[in-house]
């Protein structure tokens, strides 16, 4: 197994993941295929390495390591074969991740992951060849902040892998669970209902964002309220999981009119500059 971790997709969770990877001594390509993502997802990953240098989180000389270590390339053909590791970090559209996921295979990797919140493993893992090697691994937002790792075992996955994927949590500083394959897992299942019955409230008039966050923060030490996670993670990204766990579990899972409205409208939260809240440089406002 060579020391290489390949990242498909540089958005939101794929900088983060290369980010970590980066930190913890591997090797990392990113792989975009838009050249205007590609050229955001370094700017940003620029400036992670710069302010952790200014909040003296990393020495000058650990993050100019991390920076060397990074490629971005546009082509999952030009990352070589065999790396140790390549996770998937694509929209979560099941023909999409099955297509990323099939020309994954094909560079071998000793262990293939998706980063999916919802979508079963074992619907992923149809038409590869070697769904042994093959499990979730859903990061948090932000990654280089958020501790927990949640470990999708697939009915196919090989035990030895799921021991792989707890010691690689170690190795990029994460905390694992370890879960059985269903829709929504255990995180996102609950994430997702308290954040969708929250939009409810808003939608009824209950409260106004910032007080049904409050009770939730106050009331509950969650220590950031459903609406304003819901704007962190992104309302397309909440939606298309929502629509997931209502094809598996019912309409218990609909999403609200109010979600719907405002992905449409292009108010996706933090990555818009608005959502539930308003947003300037990354800094609710």
């Amino acid at each position: 197994m060579t020391d290489r971790f390949v990242v498909i997709g540089a958005g939101t969770m794929g900088l983060g993941i290369a980010y970590v990877a980066a930190g913890a001594g591997f090797a990392v390509e990113l792989v975009e295929v838009d050249a205007g993502r590609a050229t955001a997802a370094t700017d940003s990953l620029h400036r992670l390495w710069d302010a952790a240098v200014r909040r003296g989180k990393l020495s000058a000389a650990d993050a100019e390591a991390g920076r060397d270590r990074l490629a971005v390339l546009p082509d999952l053909d030009e990352c070589a074969a065999q790396p140790a590791i390549i996770v998937e970090a694509v929209p979560e559209r099941l023909d999409l991740k099955r297509s990323v996921l099939a020309a994954a295979e094909a560079r071998q990797p000793a262990l293939l992951a998706s980063n999916t919140s919802s979508i079963p493993i074992g619907e992923l893992a149809t038409g590869l060849r070697a769904p042994d090697r093959f499990l979730g691994l859903h990061f948090f937002n932000p990654v280089w902040v958020m501790s927990l790792l949640e470990v999708v075992v697939g009915a196919a996955t090989a035990p030895d892998r799921v021991q792989d994927a707890v010691a690689l949590a170690g190795r990029l500083g994460k905390d694992p669970i370890v879960v059985r394959d269903m829709p929504g897992f255990a995180t996102s299942r609950l994430g997702v209902t308290l954040g969708l019955e929250a939009i409810r409230m808003v939608a009824d008039g209950v409260a106004s964002p910032s007080d049904i966050d409050k009770a939730m923060v106050l009331g509950y030490r969650h220590p950031v309220g459903p609406l304003e996670l819901t704007d962190l993670v992104g309302l397309d990204v909440r939606l298309d999981i929502a629509r997931t766990l209502q094809r598996s579990y019912g309409d218990r899972f609909a999403p609200p009119p109010l979600l719907v409205e405002m992905v449409t409208e292009g108010r996706l939260g933090k990555k818009s500059g608005a959502g539930f809240y308003r947003w300037e440089g990354g800094v609710r406002q």
